[in-house]
């Protein structure tokens, strides 16, 4: 018997030299007793797990932290998000002239559905489009992003509120999904240690985008001859060789996962389970000042277009508050920053009713823009440390991003009930500010059932 295992063995050792896994499985096929060894010769087909291609992919290398590919993974992943993200970042502009104009005869909360959807289809279809990116690769960009552009032109030509609802609402959050949660996980491959600043410079084009669209489509609608159809499709035609980039660009690093399409393991992870309940809570509260920040500055007797103006403002401030803090994040822990993001949040949404003149709105506009930018950036970072297989982080994330986003179809419209139910913010952001706290406390309480504790850096 020990020459047929010594015959076995042989020709296995000389095709390659042994990994350390393969040292490993060798060493333990060492230990199995001889009538394994007589199944393998009597051509027995081997146990599942031997077979399972997974456990055949070879061992991936540590992420690089660097070089040309990965950067050039960061700069299209900026551009999607600089198209998609700051794009729905502006629906505070669309709410306040569909109010005025096409769907003026309608309540607060039904034209805040439209964004609501938007928002909720972007991250809600990730539990389809994280698993998809995480068996197909790139290969889902290209579709995510015609998808995207398809929607905008018909946006633009949209003049019944069921058309916004389908165009704007539903078709826009289906391509934005393909885009970020892609974007999200091939940038979590390339980076480990300088995961949450990378993430944090590829949701600064999410800023940016806000700072550029608000001003753009509030001097094309209100002080251009335009009109709204063109005004939209200006904003597609710069869009789209941005996602033409990114389409080229971003790559994943590891080779696909060819098992289960979902991980039914993330639901029996306790930290998984609580961070996107710390997601859903936060999500609330920053998306209020998102929505009807202009319309509340608008009620103060703020200038239509300078109104618009403040979400420029919160994304400008925003940019710096999810490059520092992620750099912050990498240093004493991705859950510290994500909690602390989430608590001081909650704090100033609490305080948006305060802000009554125009410096005060504007102040305001700076410190929500600071600490609401280590919301998503975070969250994402947050939910990577669920799992140690970079080959399922776009699922992870996608499903985690896919239950918190029902904070985005439940949030604005119940705000929009306040609005028209007590005709003043105080509800608003009494509402949203609370359950932006509680998404903090639940970040640290995630923390306190950690080994590490409440004070350690995770």
């Amino acid at each position: 018997m020990a020459t047929i295992e010594s015959d076995l063995l042989g020709p296995r050792e000389r095709l390659s030299s042994p990994t350390p896994d393969q040292e490993v499985k060798d060493g333990e096929e060492k230990r199995q007793p001889d009538d394994a060894t007589d199944s393998a010769v009597s051509g027995k087909p081997e146990p599942a797990a031997e077979t399972d291609p997974d456990l055949r992919t070879p061992g991936i290398s540590p992420a690089p932290e660097g070089g040309l590919r990965a950067w050039l993974v960061v700069v299209g992943s900026g551009f999607i998000f600089f198209s998609c993200l700051g794009f729905v970042n502006t629906f505070g502009v669309f709410q306040q002239y569909y109010m005025a104009h096409q769907l003026r005869d309608h309540t607060p909360d039904n034209v805040a559905w439209i964004g609501a959807l938007t928002a909720f289809v972007q991250s809600g279809a990730g539990a389809i489009t994280g698993p998809l990116f995480d068996r197909f690769g790139a290969w889902v960009v290209a579709p995510g992003a015609v998808i995207y552009v398809f929607a905008l032109m018909m946006t633009s030509i949209c003049t019944a509120y069921w058309q916004f609802i389908l165009a704007q609402g539903l078709l826009a959050g289906i391509g934005m999904s393909l885009l970020q949660v892609s974007a999200f996980a091939s940038v979590s491959q390339y980076f480990e240690k300088k995961r949450a600043t990378a993430l944090g410079l590829v949701v600064s084009g999410s800023s940016i985008g806000g700072i550029i669209f608000p001003i753009a489509l509030s001097k094309m609608l209100n002080g251009s001859a335009l009109g709204f159809g063109w005004s939209v499709r200006v904003i597609a035609f710069i869009i789209a060789p941005m996602l033409a980039f990114a389409s080229v660009t971003v790559r994943p690093r590891v080779p696909p996962r060819r098992t289960n399409l979902f991980l039914g393991e993330a639901f029996r992870n306790v930290k998984f389970l609580m961070l996107t309940l710390a997601m859903f809570g936060c999500f609330v509260g920053m998306l209020t000042p998102l929505f009807y920040l202009p319309t509340y500055a608008v009620s103060r007797g703020m200038d239509p277009t300078l109104a618009s103006y403040l979400l420029a403002i919160v994304n400008a401030a925003s940019t710096v508050g999810r490059i520092i803090p992620g750099m912050l994040a990498d240093k004493y822990g991705r859950l510290n920053g994500f909690g602390i993001g989430g608590i001081t949040t909650g704090v100033i949404v609490l305080c948006m009713n305060s802000a009554v003149s125009t410096a005060a709105l504007v102040v305001y506009s700076v410190a929500f823009g600071f600490a609401s930018g280590t919301i998503v950036s975070g969250a994402s970072a947050a939910i990577s440390v669920c799992t140690d297989d970079p080959r399922n982080l776009g699922t992870y994330i996608g499903m985690g991003m896919a239950i918190a986003s029902t904070a985005n179809l439940i949030g604005p419209p119940i705000n929009g009930v306040l609005l028209d139910t007590y005709h003043g913010f105080f509800q608003v952001s009494i509402f949203s500010g609370v359950c932006s706290l509680v998404g903090g406390v639940v970040v640290m309480l995630t923390k306190a059932a950690m080994p590490q504790g409440v004070f350690g850096k995770i």
